[in-house]
């Protein structure tokens, strides 16, 4: 396919209503950002357009709530969301406000496009009125006891305490949280979007078009709404804070917050064209522009449908794609703000970026766990001890340790300079490096321009481990000692250190777009600009230039602490009990709705699997293997083909565990094998066991291995 002659990225418009949390980061904003970073450096054509969602009904509650006005909220939450992205790297080249003038102007024009040309219809329906505020109700101005679980403090719209959607209708005994009284209904005219006229053309666009290369979960979801039978959607709704309805007969009337949002993406752009001086039209109206939405599964609805059928009534272009993020958990729930259930960006940046013990490398330790865990294809979790252990046990003992190590063996063993490479005396395992670090570039690409950016990531950290691996292999600081009776071996220790500074400024590379401080401090240590982070740079063995002095090492990470760690679990179970005691009870009977743990409470497993006899258990054949041999299976990213030694005879086994091991760091480890499943084939390869693992909390597999070495064939029991 061409590559497009510009790109429109666009992340999802968060609510200025208060702080966001860590599960906003991972859903749409890091993903974005890591994107985004890739096309810059590969000096492409590239917006990256967000902004503050400045109107609906969340930003008046939330004005109720702190005792204040709408304006001194947004205001208040604009700066400080704004100034937490960039504190984390997120690097918008605009960050706009849906309160400005512009938007205003924008959403009126998009609306009024539509009404005149008869793509909107009006009805009459009836909806909650409070006789005594004199206005009409939006669904969070009401609130009941859930029908559900019980819980008295129900919102129109949804039951925070047991997550069920709801509507004003089904509350019981439902109030006005403005005065309190009980609503009555009242007829009243909106304006709709018929999105049942459009279900032909979502149906071939989504379904068909673009079945294949969008995300599961997103196509599902869309298929669940369009098999549904889509309904006219208001667009607009009686309040006074909002994008005003330019009708005359609308007096009182704004655009409904989902429909005025999505245009926001197209007045930032607008604003940022006059900021920069460019021409923002071929951004959202030019078929050569390739326009991509980052966003929680949560917005699928709104920028895979609605949104689309806007775009196409209006005559832009549609999205390219919509890589949607399922959701993040938390140490064994579900985030919740009202539950105090979360980590606030806010709370990371104060105690650990802005205090003196990390800085920006701290921001980019939160970015790579973000990262490994991403909730790309189902839900996954944040837990600070599987923090601590990617940053301990990844970036420090592997990205960083190699870097370390090169440089300080540079300073000590090549005088501070790059050394020369002697083509004449490279053996076998210098030349796999090279050739590892040339054939990086095209894997880690191919995975980005796929929105597989958990992946990508992975395959960065493995080049680092087969460096480190390869420089253990070489024990430059050994072969030194030979120098005085054999100074040629100088070469061998000139080509081991060459190798691995070219191959660092290569990672300096791979890693800019998930871990742009460690990269900026990389260049800084390598004494070059940042021009080197151009992408094709990329796989190049001459990025540093032999003689060139380079600084002294410095540490790219440090390590987390388990009182940190510990720290960080007190204080969130402290702030959810502290919430609870502040809530009245969920539900009458004092218990929490069915399968929702109590806020302040750790979760505890439950079987997920029934209860088996002896006779079922004996039924396996389970045994130890070594693993003698490991290699990926071509075009499948997830696999591994083992030759595991199993005592009396040899066997390949196909496992799926490619993005957590390395094939050459597992030769040799022992495994627990079932080796009496039937055979299976996987990608050609017929597959004669299995290899038992674990699961930890962070989604990282660990080999199920006898505690010390024993005999191939083993039996377990």
């Amino acid at each position: 396919m061409d590559q497009p002659k510009r790109y429109l990225i666009t992340a999802a418009l968060p609510y200025a209503n208060g702080l966001k949390h860590i599960g906003h980061l991972a859903g749409a904003y890091l993903p974005a950002d890591i994107y985004v970073r890739y096309l810059r450096a590969q000096r492409r054509d590239v917006a990256f357009i967000c902004g503050s969602d400045e109107h609906g009904t969340a930003i008046p509650i939330q004005a109720m709530k702190e005792g204040t006005t709408p304006r001194a909220i947004i205001d208040k939450y604009h700066e400080l969301i704004k100034e937490n992205f960039t504190d984390l790297g997120i690097s918008f080249d605009i960050y706009h406000r849906t309160s400005e003038p512009i938007h205003h102007e924008t959403s009126q024009e998009f609306f009024l496009d539509l009404h005149s040309r008869g793509e909107l219809e009006v009805k009459e329906s009836e909806q909650y009125y409070d006789e005594e505020a004199k206005t009409f109700l939006a669904d969070r101005y009401i609130m009941g006891t859930c029908p559900v679980c019980g819980y008295q403090r129900a919102y129109g719209d949804q039951c925070e305490n047991c997550g069920t959607s709801l509507s004003p209708d089904m509350l019981i005994n439902p109030h006005s949280t403005l005065s309190g009284k009980p609503p009555i209904k009242k007829s009243t005219a909106h304006w709709y979007l018929p999105l049942d006229r459009h279900e032909a053309f979502l149906r071939e666009w989504i379904l068909q078009k673009h079945k294949d290369d969008w995300r599961a979960n997103v196509v599902g979801q869309c298929k669940s709404w369009i098999d549904g039978g889509l309904q006219p959607r208001a667009v607009t709704r009686d309040l006074d804070w909002g994008v005003k309805v330019p009708l005359p007969e609308a007096e009182g009337k704004v655009l409904y917050v989902w429909f005025d949002a999505p245009i926001g993406y197209i007045s930032a752009t607008r604003q940022w064209g006059l900021d920069t001086g460019k021409d923002w039209k071929p951004y959202w109206y030019d078929k050569d522009t390739k326009l991509v939405h980052f966003i929680g599964k949560d917005n699928i609805v709104f920028h895979c449908i609605i949104f689309p059928v806007m775009l196409k009534l209006h005559g832009n272009i549609l999205p390219d794609n919509v890589p949607a993020n399922e959701f993040m958990n938390l140490e064994g729930d579900k985030m919740s703000t009202s539950r105090n259930w979360k980590l606030e960006m806010q709370d990371y940046i104060d105690d650990f970026i802005k205090k003196d013990n990390g800085g920006p490398q701290l921001a980019d330790s939160l970015r790579y766990y973000l990262t490994t865990i991403s909730p790309e294809t189902k839900d996954s979790e944040f837990t600070w001890k599987g923090f601590q252990d990617a940053n301990n046990s990844e970036l420090v003992s592997i990205f960083g340790n190699f870097i370390n190590r090169t440089f300080v063996l540079m300073h000590k063993l090549c005088g501070g300079k790059v050394p020369p490479l002697h083509n004449a005396i490279l053996d076998d395992a210098d030349r796999t490096m090279i050739r590892e670090i040339e054939n990086a570039k095209p894997r880690i690409e191919a995975l980005l321009e796929q929105y597989k950016f958990r992946e990508a990531l992975f395959e960065v950290i493995d080049l680092s481990r087969k460096g480190n691996k390869y420089m253990q292999e070489k024990e430059p600081w050994i072969v030194a000692r030979t120098l005085t009776e054999t100074p040629a071996n100088q070469g061998l220790i000139d080509n081991c250190l060459h190798i691995c500074l070219q191959l660092s400024a290569n990672l300096a590379i791979l890693i800019n777009p998930f871990l742009p401080f460690t990269a900026k401090k990389m260049l800084h240590m390598m004494k070059v600009v940042e021009k080197i982070l151009d992408w094709e740079n990329a796989g190049k063995m001459n990025l540093l230039s032999v003689g060139y002095s380079l600084r002294a090492p410095e540490l790219l990470f440090r390590k987390i602490e388990d009182e940190e760690v510990t720290a960080q679990v007190e204080k969130l179970k402290a702030a959810s009990a502290a919430k609870a005691q502040t809530e009245p009870a969920p539900a009458p009977s004092g218990k929490a709705a069915p399968g929702t743990p109590a806020p302040s409470e750790t979760p505890t497993a439950q079987p997920a699997k029934p209860t088996i006899v002896y006779d079922d258990f004996a039924k396996l054949d389970l045994k130890v293997g070594t693993i003698l041999q490991a290699e990926k299976v071509e075009k499948a990213d997830k696999l591994l083909k083992l030759t595991v030694d199993m005592g009396a005879e040899q066997r390949t086994i196909v496992s799926g565990i490619a993005l957590h091991f390395s094939p050459a760091d597992i030769i040799g480890t022992q495994v627990v094998v079932v080796a009496n499943l039937a055979p299976r084939k996987m990608r050609g390869i017929e597959s004669n066991g299995m290899i038992l693992m674990a699961e930890d909390k962070s989604g990282k597999l660990h080999f199920v291995s006898p505690g010390d070495k024993i005999d191939a064939g083993s039996g377990v029991s």
